[in-house]
Order: structure tokens, then C-alpha cells, then sequence
């Protein structure tokens, strides 16, 4: 029920997203409101992906960008340190609602997932090849504001596959909480992020708890941040022992909040 719900919505809010695509932007010009630009770049010692199943299992970089305003345009690269590609997301967002304690962002972004393979071709001798997965995903994500740094809500993403290879139909949704700035002391701070997630891709299916925790310093573009995930219960192969992912990460961008987190709220 509470998938099918928050599927409807996010098939009206796409909808609507792309209706309103071109309002949108000339509102932000007519209105002067400054475009925004930041973002951030690091490193992590495992690559986990925001579903498990995708995750690369070694050493990983990447690069996040955010640009925009109320409708915002964020780009994810993440590769290998190898330099080989991992995923390319090309996420546009959208603040729907943005009230003091309630907010809704919606979101959609096509998607690359490269995938190495050993394959042998017209005869040859098997070779390492990269092969392309593409995939076309949206997103709807209600908060609710406890605090002005402190808040819970759902994740709802619909994912649909649209190469050979590709998972055909992805549903997850979480319940997460975001505590943004449990401060230390004066100049350190923590953000956590929390959650509980179901996760459906093909008629499999599982049930998950991860958390992010980071540390970061007033006025400084560096911190180190902690990503872990244990499955309750799952029908996926190797994704039931503890995943841990340790980053650290440069942020640039007036006010961008310095750790790349799944949530984006």
C-alpha cells in the first residue's frame, strides 16, 4: 500500500517536473534568484552503492555536483581508482514543497552502470570488457523538521532498467532520520543519517538498516565519513555480511553541507 501511494505520487510529480521544466527556470531569472553552485570530491577505500546489489566492492572515488536553485541540476561520477567508470547519474531535483517543517523534493535522472565482464567475441580470446546498463529512475522524498537540524522522512525511488542485461524494475524506500549537526565542541560537529530500507529489484527482495556518520569542522571543506549496511533479511547474493565504507571528502560551494550522503533533503 505504502509503495503503491508513494508510486503515484512520484508518477504525478515527474509528470509534473517535466511539464514545468521551462517555468521553472525562467521563474528563477525573473525573480533574480541567484543559481547556486557547489559540490564535492573524495575518495573511500569501498565502493557502496545506494543499492547494494550495485555496489563495486573496492576502492572508489567520485564526484557530486549541485547547481541550481529551487530546481537544482547534480551530477554524480563515480569511478574506480583504476579510472575505470563505475556509475554516471544525471539527477534533476525539484523543491515541491518547502514549508518550515514539512518539505517535498522530487527528483528523476537517466543512469549508467558499468559492469566488467569477461567475454569472448566472434571467436577471440576472452578479454576484460566494460559493459553499459542503462536505467532511468525518479525520485519522491518527504521530510519532516523536528529541529531545523534534526528531521525524519521517507525515500521512494522507482527505478526501471532498460538494457538486456539491466534489472527491469527496482522499488526502495526508507525511513531515515537526519541529524545534521550533533556539535562536539566549537569548531567539530557530527551528521547522522540513520535508516531502514526494503529494497524489490526483479522479485527479489530485502530488508536492510545502514547508516551514515560523518565528522566535519566549521569553515573547513574536509571531513571523514563512515557508511555502513547489514541486511535483516535478503534474497540477494553477497549482501549480507556488514559492508563498511570509509571516505574522505572535499567540499566546495557556499554553504554546501561537506559530506556526500544518500539522503538529499
Amino acid at each position: 500500500m505504502i509503495i503503491k501511494a508513494l508510486r503515484t505520487i512520484y508518477r504525478f510529480s515527474l509528470g509534473m517536473l517535466l511539464c514545468l521544466f521551462p517555468l521553472i527556470i525562467q521563474a528563477q531569472e525573473e525573480n533574480g534568484n541567484p543559481n547556486y553552485f557547489g559540490g564535492s570530491v573524495g575518495v573511500n577505500n569501498n565502493g557502496i552503492a545506494l543499492l547494494p546489489t550495485f555496489s563495486l566492492n573496492k576502492p572508489a572515488g567520485f564526484l557530486m555536483l549541485n547547481m541550481g536553485n529551487r530546481f537544482t541540476f547534480e551530477p554524480e561520477f563515480h569511478f574506480s581508482l583504476e579510472g575505470k567508470p563505475w556509475t554516471i547519474l544525471l539527477w534533476s531535483r525539484y523543491k515541491l514543497i518547502q514549508g518550515e517543517k514539512f518539505k517535498l523534493n522530487v527528483g528523476a535522472h537517466p543512469g549508467l552502470l558499468f559492469v566488467p565482464q569477461v567475454l569472448s567475441m566472434n571467436g577471440a580470446p576472452p578479454a576484460d570488457v566494460i559493459t553499459t546498463e542503462r536505467y532511468l529512475a525518479g525520485e519522491v522524498v518527504p521530510n519532516y523538521f523536528i529541529t531545523p537540524n534534526t528531521s525524519i522522512g521517507l525515500y521512494y525511488l522507482n527505478g526501471n532498467g532498460f538494457s538486456e542485461s539491466s534489472v527491469k524494475r527496482t522499488h526502495f524506500i526508507t525511513l531515515n532520520a537526519n541529524f545534521r549537526k550533533l556539535q562536539l565542541n566549537e569548531q567539530f560537529y557530527l551528521r547522522f543519517n540513520p535508516q531502514i530500507y526494503y529494497l524489490n529489484m526483479d522479485q527479489n527482495e530485502g530488508v536492510f538498516v545502514s547508516s551514515i556518520l560523518a565528522l566535519a569542522k566549521e569553515d573547513f571543506p574536509l571531513a571523514f565519513q563512515v557508511l555502513t549496511n547489514k541486511a535483516i533479511r535478503t534474497q540477494f547474493l553477497d549482501t549480507s555480511d556488514w559492508m563498511f565504507s570509509f571516505s574522505l571528502i572535499y567540499s566546495f560551494g557556499k554553504n554546501y553541507t561537506p559530506t556526500a550522503t544518500v539522503f538529499k533533503n
